[in-house]
Formats: C-alpha cells, sequence, structure tokens
C-alpha cells in the first residue's frame, strides 16, 4: 500500500513539474499575438474611451491620442515584474508584452497600438478560460501611471 501511495505522489509531482515546464517554456508565436489590438471582438462605436472593458478572456482599453503615449506605455510596461516586449517598437506603433504570473509562469499578452484616433490595448490569456481579472487588474494599473 505505501509503494501504490510513494508511485502515485511520484507521478504526482511529475505531472505537475511538467506542467509548470511546458507553460514557462512553450514559444510564443509573435505572429500570432501581435496582433491588431483594434480589432477585438468587444469594440463597438459605443464602447467608452478611457474605460478598461472586463472580458473572460482579458481585458481591453482605448485611449484618445497623446504624443509619447505609447512610449510612455512602454516603460510602463516594461518596468512591470515579470513582464518582457515580445514584438513591436514605438517606431512600428505597435508593441506586445508578455507578463508572466509569479508562481506558475502564466504567459498573459498585452498588444498596444497607436493609432489616428487614439491608443488600443487588449490584454488576454493563453491558457484557460478565465484571467480571474488580472488581465483588467493591469490595464488599470498601467493607466494609473501614465
Amino acid at each position: 500500500m505505501i509503494l501504490v501511495l510513494l508511485c502515485f505522489a511520484i507521478a504526482l509531482v511529475v505531472v505537475l513539474v511538467g506542467g509548470m515546464a511546458y507553460v514557462r517554456l512553450a514559444p510564443s508565436d509573435p505572429a500570432r499575438w501581435h496582433a491588431n489590438p483594434s480589432k477585438a471582438p468587444v469594440w463597438a462605436e459605443s464602447s467608452p474611451w478611457g474605460q478598461v472593458i472586463a472580458r473572460n478572456d482579458g481585458a481591453v482599453l482605448r485611449l484618445p491620442p497623446d504624443a509619447g503615449l505609447l512610449a510612455r506605455l512602454d516603460a510602463i510596461a516594461l518596468a512591470t515584474p515579470r513582464t518582457s516586449r515580445l514584438a513591436g517598437s514605438l517606431g512600428e506603433g505597435r508593441i506586445t508584452w508578455i507578463t508572466r504570473s509569479g508562481f506558475w509562469g502564466f504567459p498573459d499578452y498585452t498588444t498596444a497600438e497607436m493609432r489616428g484616433d487614439g491608443l488600443y490595448l487588449n490584454a488576454r490569456l493563453r491558457f484557460g478560460k478565465s484571467d480571474l481579472g488580472v488581465n483588467a487588474a493591469r490595464l488599470r494599473d498601467w493607466q494609473s501611471k501614465l
């Protein structure tokens, strides 16, 4: 009986470590994640400006145009713990960042694009169906620092 429990415990540890390794080491394809945020399915003509709109799989935000807004946002994003740039640049006018959760390292992708009518942001999860509000909270935090 003890041998069976030991084998079960070892198998459970292997599955957990394997899952954690997959989440942390799975490659992020810029072609998939560095997408136009203004094409997010939630936008409509009546969508409010300057308000984070939370969804199950992430959140969106759009801000009125302001000189240097994308550069300030880039600095704020890169100062956020466990956040790095996946693709894009200020010159391109679109940047995608990856922010990972502390323990498991779950990746969330945030894309910002400066357009003629404003800055569009789309923050979304990669794994699962709900981000439990972390992307909306991050967008609100970044917005407060702008």
